[in-house]
Formats: C-alpha cells, sequence, structure tokens
C-alpha cells in the first residue's frame, strides 16, 4: 500500500485526533480478494483502492480539501466469484455491517464526512446501504464513489465497451502499478457469454471460463495513468461541489 502524509494508519492517536478537527473527510478505499482471472492477482480491486486513494487524498489540497485515508478494505462481497479458488467473500449482512462501524468508528472521533472509495461492483448495494444507515443514525455525512464511474467516457472512448472484469481496463491499471503481478503470458480475450436479459447468473464462472471480461491484450498502462489523473479531479471536483450545496 502506498503511504501518504494523510494516513491515519502510520498517525498516533494525539496526531489523529488532531487532524480530524482541520479534515474536511476521510476516504475509506474499499476492494476486494477475488479472482481476476488467469492473469491478474486476487489483490487486483484492492490494488487499484489503495492506490487510487492515495491519488486522491495527495490530490486534495489542491481543490482546498484536507482528507485524511483509512486502510483500505480488502475483503468485500464476492460471493458471485466463489467457484474460483482464492476468492475471500462476506456475506452481504456482514459487509454493510463493517462498512458501518467504520463510518461510526470515524464519526465518532470527528469525521466530517465520510467518502467510501469504491472499486469493486459487488460492493456497491452495502455501500449504498451502509450509507443511508450513516446518514440517518450518526452524526457525518457518508459519501460513497464507484471510481469506475468516473472515468468511464473515457475508459469506453480508448477500450470500446468490453473493458469489465479484469479485462483492458484493470490489466492496464496492474500493469502501471505492479507489473511484476501480471502474468504477461496468460493475456488472452476472455470469450464470455452473452448475459441474460431478464435474469441474473449465479456466479461468474456461468459467464466466463477464464474467469474475465474484455480482451487484457489491448491493455495500456501509459494511457490508464492520464486516465488516473483526470478522474482523481473529477472526483474532487464533484466532493468539492456536493460540499458547497450543502450535502
Amino acid at each position: 500500500m502506498p503511504e501518504t502524509e494523510h494516513d491515519l494508519a502510520t498517525m498516533t492517536w494525539e496526531d489523529a485526533g488532531d487532524r480530524f478537527l482541520v479534515a474536511d473527510g476521510v476516504v475509506v478505499p474499499t476492494g476486494s480478494t477475488e479472482q481476476h482471472s488467469v492473469h491478474l492477482p486476487l489483490s487486483t480491486d484492492s490494488l487499484r483502492a489503495d492506490h487510487l486513494s492515495a491519488a486522491l487524498v495527495e490530490a486534495a489540497p489542491d481543490h482546498d480539501l484536507a482528507l485524511l485515508r483509512a486502510p483500505t478494505l480488502p475483503y468485500g462481497y464476492s460471493e458471485h466469484h466463489m467457484a474460483f479458488p482464492g476468492t475471500v467473500t462476506l456475506s452481504q449482512d456482514t459487509y454493510k455491517r463493517a462498512l458501518i462501524d467504520v463510518g461510526a468508528s470515524l464519526a465518532e472521533h470527528g469525521a466530517e464526512r465520510v467518502v467510501f472509495l469504491n472499486c469493486h461492483g459487488g460492493n456497491t448495494e452495502a455501500l449504498a446501504l451502509a450509507r443511508d444507515r450513516l446518514n440517518r443514525d450518526h452524526d457525518t455525512t457518508a459519501h460513497v464513489v464507484h471510481w469506475t464511474d468516473h472515468g468511464r467516457d473515457e475508459l469506453e472512448e480508448h477500450f470500446g465497451d468490453g473493458w469489465g472484469h479484469a479485462g483492458d481496463h484493470e490489466t492496464s491499471f496492474v500493469e502501471l502499478v505492479r507489473e511484476d503481478l501480471v502474468k504477461a503470458d496468460e493475456k488472452q480475450p476472455q470469450n464470455a457469454k452473452d448475459l441474460p436479459e431478464t435474469t441474473s447468473w449465479t456466479y461468474f464462472s456461468d459467464v466466463t471460463e477464464l474467469g474475465g471480461l474484455g480482451d487484457p491484450t489491448n491493455s495500456d498502462p501509459e494511457f490508464m495513468a492520464q486516465v488516473v489523473e483526470h478522474t482523481t479531479e473529477r472526483i474532487l471536483e464533484a466532493l468539492n461541489e456536493d460540499i458547497e450545496n450543502g450535502w
């Protein structure tokens, strides 16, 4: 995990207490531990959460924001990937409760806002419910930022429509930050089935034998570096806009 001067994990309790008094919020990165096809590590989503949250808190002062960063939550809701060895999942209820507990703890210490920076699609529903509970039951404002949503237009323009799980986009990012963890000789088109229109698939193995979507041979880490920079800016602009509007 890349370290920044804004990390709660490396502060003493006295230092943390002082920083809570002046911070606009605390970023909580959310990832997962789950299969990412045959060429990417189980930690892919958590690696993304680690590095993208670091970029966010380091760029925040340029937007007149002071953000702290909590440690990344490396487990999420990944039941749909359990057919692949190494995947670890929390139940939806357990994960939702963990998110609420983390946010409530930060609120008790004076966090004005809790910003969940999410890098795993399976976490989406639990995050929405946890945000509602924190906003209704605790003295803080909870925000949920799905990182990929803020970079989607740029990613689709470059990679097209099929750059999903373990595909063009995620492969590009892991190559950017931890190229040593990518099995380059295993990169291949993922050949996923067409998804159903009136029901849902049960396990990801029903969709793709290798465990991924898209074509990781199209990866472009240099382009991904630009997307990270641009998306970080867009997220901070969105947070500022919400704050200025009283949210």
